[in-house]
């Protein structure tokens, strides 16, 4: 998922950079490609939803883990507690990917938006 969404993040620079090669001697249809870029936003916040909702539940059982251990003291959580620590930081490391790269396709689309005639855009959005 990771190559592929910022392989598309990288796509959609170049579409919108008009000194890109790929730009070279074609004429874009705006409208079409904000239909495609609104699909491929669909498609990623669902997957950004799938992900949040899978880190907090390995977070809660990681912290509920936890207060078990601490409350009871059973040496046999320590490696389900390490399991769970090795599974949360690569979905957080995941989750962050997902957020700001969908973010970064909101500011794409107002920039395609903005090809087409003036719309919203933020100052300093990068």
């Amino acid at each position: 998922m990771k190559k592929r969404i910022l392989a598309y993040l990288e796509y959609i620079d170049s579409i919108l950079d008009e000194n890109s090669e790929i730009n070279r001697g074609v004429e874009r249809d705006w409208d079409e490609e904000i239909k495609k870029h609104l699909t491929q936003i669909a498609f990623f916040a669902h997957e950004r939803l799938v992900h949040l909702i899978v880190f907090c539940l390995v977070a809660v059982c990681t912290v509920l883990c936890i207060l078990a251990f601490v409350i009871k003291g059973a040496i046999m959580l320590l490696p389900l507690i390490v399991m769970l620590f090795v599974l949360l930081i690569p979905y957080c490391m995941h989750y962050y990917l997902l957020e700001n790269s969908v973010q970064r396709m909101y500011t794409q689309y107002d920039m395609m938006m903005n090809k087409k005639e003036v719309y919203f855009s933020m100052k300093n959005d990068k």
